[in-house]
Formats: C-alpha cells, structure tokens, sequence
C-alpha cells in the first residue's frame, strides 16, 4: 500500500506504536564523515543486528548506498527524493510517511539513518536508541538534538573501555513523553 506526503502523521503513530530510531552519536552528535561511520564498536553492531533483525528497517539513499549490500533478515526500506532510484534487496519511497505505510503491520519498524531521516523522524518515533560514544569526532552528518522537555530517558546501560574496544560509550534508551 502506498500513502501521499498529505498523510496524516497521527494515523501512522496509531498503526506503528513502536517507532524507532537507532543510532550511534558522538557526544556533540557526530554521526558520520564522507557518508562513512567515525568508529567501530563491534559490540554496538551486535546490538543494533539483535534489535533490527526481524523489522523493517527506514533509513536514507546515502546510508543505504554506505553499506555493502542491504541487511539480512529485515525488511530494508529506502527513503529518496530520485523516483528512479532502485536497489537490490530494498523497497524505494519518496517519504518516511510513505515508508511507515509500508511496514504498518511491523510493531517495531527502526529508523537508521542518516542525519535527515533522524531530524524527519523525531516528531513520528516513540523511542529512540541511541549510543552515546564518549568522545567528541569532526563529522558532516550530525544526530538531532533530544529535547528534554519532549523525550524522558528511561534507561542508561554505560560501557568501559576494553581490549577489543578503545571507547568509552553508553547505551541510552528514550521514550517520547
């Protein structure tokens, strides 16, 4: 099923209870550079493939187009202005309302990215996960700000430095008030 842009948000929050947004940020947002992750955290990918295995997963052209391939076992889903875009293993859509259409049968569809698709989607998602990396990086894509008077954090699972990891970072889970 298809939606125009005209689609009322509050129907898709109705149908999606369990949006989504996932995401890694530095502590002043960083995101990315050159379309392309700052670090590796074997762990937060661990993380991010149990929690998204099984849904549908909405992100942007560029992030799609910054990983090998699409994702398995999850229903990948592309956000694009290029109405002829097409993508091996994706479904294309022209807005992130056109994609929570598709995937309104899905409890819990994420949010991956990048930095537009986050700003277009903190108004429909009701959670978000993100992991804070302590440590500030220079980016070109940054995480929109989480306003306190909009968001309540309802859990903090904090993480130290180890021999396979050299960052510090905290897995944080928000609720929309």
């Amino acid at each position: 099923m298809e939606i125009d842009d005209k689609t009322d948000s509050k129907n898709l929050l109705t149908s999606n209870k369990g949006i989504t947004i996932i995401a890694a940020a530095a502590e002043n947002d960083a995101l990315g550079k050159d379309n392309k992750l700052i670090w590796h955290l074997s762990e937060d990918l661990q993380r991010f493939k149990k929690l998204t295995s099984g849904h549908s997963i909405i992100m942007g052209r560029k992030t799609f187009e910054s990983m090998p391939k699409a994702l398995p076992n999850r229903r990948n889903i592309i956000v694009t202005r290029n109405k002829n875009y097409l993508a091996e293993g994706a479904e294309v859509c022209s807005s992130i309302e056109n994609a929570l259409s598709l995937v309104k049968n899905d409890l819990q569809p994420y949010i991956i990215g990048g930095g537009e698709i986050y700003r277009q989607s903190m108004a429909l998602a009701e959670y978000i996960e993100l992991t804070r990396i302590h440590k500030e990086f220079d980016a070109d894509t940054f995480f929109p700000n989480i306003p306190e008077t909009k968001w309540k954090l309802i859990n903090e699972e904090k993480h130290s430095k180890t021999e396979t990891n050299n960052l510090n970072f905290s897995y944080l889970t928000y609720k929309k008030k």
